[in-house]
């Protein structure tokens, strides 16, 4: 009784509830087989039934490449800010991406092949049903179009992947290569510049504007008697200059003039006016001496040199010769006066130097009046400038604004028209072709049915173990009532 009781424990003494191991969990729950197979017969004829009305299904595959277009980079309506910014690539295949997963692009597709090509089955009862419920067959036909599309992406690669499945492997190319076609048209009206419109009122407008504000510009010009206001201001200012230095070149001559008239008019007081013209002095005493000289001679011819008459007339010679000498023989002739040249050349220069300076000083009161008027006539341009420069500006301004919505319009057009004709940034890599071999998920769907049948039905059938009372071994009743068990009946059949 020691060994036993050192064996169980103490006896008589019942443990707080049964105590189970490893083996004896297998034992009770390989006695709930029944059970378990009741559970996992029909679980698993469900799923196997489900499985093998799955249909095949054909994927179809096609790519895009994209690549930076003249309809991502950025034109400003107006001025250059910013011109030529560009988004990042990514940026640009996340755009397009949009625009695959439209359903816009969708109703497209299913409108150009028609419902019946895509979903006959879906036609049908598009055909039977009314209004309200067209539109509920018709949502639920993009829903399975979205659903079975699928775009993919992936970091730093301008490649878009398409992917399309169906039941049928022309009707899934074809569904897919038209979804294709209608994304190259469709791109292109959402990414249309639709500014055109906008941009030929704006530039009616601005004409309107530019033609008033030209108006006024002429009325201005015209009432203030203006050609070209730059060109005039320009042309008064040097004509100011001009005269200016003319007034300073009069007024120099003028007192040059003026002073050389003063000093002529001192110098012609010490002037006399008459002069003598010329006077004749009296030759008798000449005379007298050549006809003595002459009787001397004859008197030779007749005499000696010591004649009396000869000697008497050599007397008469030697006296007169000596009082010519001395100055006694001298008388004033004949004697004339006129007008003294240097009184009338001085007098005639003062008289001409007179009118100059009468005629300086006129001009110099000319010359003033001019610089007078023109500088009225710059401060008459000095305070028109404003208003001329505000004209002027608005008028440029339209004009700029004007040419550049021009430009803009013709560029806009011819943007549009290439883009029409083609998209060089878009390409079709490789369309869609009807695949040969379908996918079917029949042996993974019964896989799976079956393993979770058998689950199920497990964890029913452990359930059911824990639940049921009593101890189903006999080591389980040894450990449980720390007794030994000599002997065990066998189940009664219910």
């Amino acid at each position: 009784m020691a060994a036993s009781s050192s064996a169980y424990g103490a006896p008589g003494r019942v443990a707080s509830g049964p105590r189970y191991d490893l083996i004896d969990y297998l034992v009770r729950l390989f006695r709930e087989k029944n059970f378990i197979l009741l559970v996992f017969l029909p679980i698993a004829a469900v799923g196997l039934f489900g499985a093998a009305r799955m249909k095949t299904i054909y994927p179809v595959y096609s790519s895009v490449l994209v690549r930076l277009g003249q309809e991502y980079v950025y034109e400003p309506r107006i001025g250059d800010a910013g011109r030529g910014a560009v988004p990042a690539a990514d940026q640009v295949i996340q755009s397009e991406t949009e625009i695959l997963g439209s359903p816009q692009l969708k109703q497209r597709v299913i409108t150009k092949l028609g419902l019946a090509r895509v979903y006959p089955k879906l036609a049908v009862k598009y055909a039977a049903g009314d209004a309200p419920e067209k539109r509920k067959i018709m949502d639920e036909a993009l829903r399975a179009l979205n659903r079975n599309t699928k775009v993919e992406t992936a970091p730093d690669t301008p490649v878009i992947k398409l992917s399309y499945k169906a039941d049928n492997p022309e009707t899934a190319a074809l569904v897919l290569n038209t979804l294709l076609d209608e994304y190259m048209a469709y791109r292109r009206t959402v990414l249309r510049d639709t500014s055109g419109p906008a941009i030929a009122e704006q530039k009616d407008v601005l004409l309107t504007r530019l033609d008033r504000a030209d108006r006024a510009f002429q009325a201005f010009l015209a009432a203030n008697q203006i050609g070209d206001f730059a060109a005039d201001k320009a042309n008064l200012s040097q004509l100011t200059a001009q005269v200016e230095q003319q007034k300073l070149q009069a007024e120099a001559q003028l007192q040059e003039r003026m002073a050389r008239l003063a000093n002529l008019s001192s110098q012609i007081e010490g002037i006399s006016r008459e002069v003598g013209i010329y006077r004749d002095l009296s030759g008798a005493a000449n005379d007298k001496l050549a006809t003595l000289r002459v009787q001397r001679e004859d008197l030779l011819s007749r005499y000696r040199n010591d004649a009396r008459p000869v000697q008497e007339i050599d007397s008469q010679i030697a006296q007169l010769e000596a009082g010519m000498a001395a100055g006694r023989t001298r008388t004033e002739g004949a004697k004339r006066l006129g007008i003294n040249p240097i009184y009338q050349t001085i007098e005639t220069e003062r008289v001409q130097l007179a009118a100059d300076v009468a005629a300086q000083r006129q001009s110099v009161a000319a010359l003033n009046g001019q610089i007078q008027q023109l500088t009225m006539r710059s401060l008459k341009m000095v305070a028109l400038e404003p208003q001329f420069q505000q004209l002027l500006l608005d008028r440029d301004v339209l004009q700029a604004n004007l040419r550049e919505y021009s430009v803009k319009e013709v560029q806009g057009r011819a943007a549009q028209d290439l883009a029409n004709l083609e998209s060089d940034n878009i390409r079709i890599v490789n369309r869609a072709i009807p695949p040969i071999k379908g996918q079917s998920l029949r042996i993974p769907v019964a896989i799976l049915a079956l393993l979770f049948a058998g689950f199920t039905a497990m964890c029913a059938g452990i359930v059911r173990m824990l639940l049921r009372p009593g101890l189903a071994t006999r080591r389980a009743a040894e450990r449980t009532f720390a007794l030994p068990v000599l002997a065990s009946a066998g189940l009664k059949a219910s």
